[in-house]
């Protein structure tokens, strides 16, 4: 079994502490800490890093803290501390602010689509704000404007995005362990299974096939600065004391 190591640790210990100590002194600090969409009110700067230690489930923390522990474990062991910490937290803010990007780019299509209808920017707010619309000049699905109330309200929690850059990592160092789904409990080489993943997270971050509320492309942002570190590291051969 892999030895906890000191960043991951610690990592784990605050994490536990923000999912725990809100329930049991019955405060809710989401829209202080979780990512928030920049035109939302609740939104804050510091939310890149805080939302990496919120988590919204018991299943959500637990699998991204055993991702974080299976996987990050002999990074840091051949990496160090230090150098584990800051790309823990590149790969977070990386996916942090590519989710963003992205939601932005789908918020703004939406409302300048609505623009073009006629409507003003205060009668959009007051759809924001409210929730409902009742305007014949909205040419647009439910579904569309269901998808563009839920991309200003959302917030992104947890550290998954962190924890695909970390998987990414893993998979560049150590190509060939075989790694299994619970769902899927066959061994495949970390070369295979990792980008399988990533197309998938991809997949269903471009269509409607999504299941539940999973920021997909926080997971691709996470990913994709992950495997820039990594890979740069690897090929010019970083040197780890």
């Amino acid at each position: 079994m892999n030895k906890l190591t000191d960043a991951i640790k610690h990592i784990i210990i605050i994490n536990v502490i923000l999912f725990i100590a809100p329930q049991l002194l019955k405060l809710d600090f989401t829209n202080m800490l979780a990512l928030h969409f920049p035109k939302n009110e609740n939104f804050g700067i510091w939310q890149y890093v805080t939302h990496m230690f919120m988590h919204g489930s018991f299943p959500h923390i637990l699998f991204n803290m055993y991702g974080l522990w299976a996987f990050g474990t002999p990074l840091e062991q051949m990496w160090g501390k230090k150098k584990f910490v800051f790309f823990y937290f590149s790969a977070g803010l990386g996916a942090g602010i590519i989710y963003t990007l992205v939601n932005y780019y789908q918020f703004n299509h939406i409302y300048e689509q609505l623009i073009n209808f006629g409507l003003s920017g205060k009668e959009i707010q007051n759809i924001l704000d409210i929730g409902s619309y009742n305007d014949a000049r909205i040419m647009l699905s439910n579904e569309k404007m269901i998808k563009f109330y839920s991309l200003y309200h959302t917030p992104a929690v947890g550290a998954s995005g962190a924890v695909y850059g970390i998987l990414v990592a893993f998979g560049l160092y150590f190509k060939d362990a075989k790694l299994a789904l619970i769902f899927f409990p066959v061994p495949i080489a970390a070369k295979y299974f990792i980008p399988v993943m990533i197309l998938g997270d991809l997949f269903f971050g471009m269509t409607k096939y999504s299941v539940g509320n999973i920021a997909h492309f926080a997971h691709i942002g996470g990913a994709l600065i992950g495997f820039i570190i990594a890979y740069y590291w690897k090929q010019n051969h970083f040197k780890f004391n």
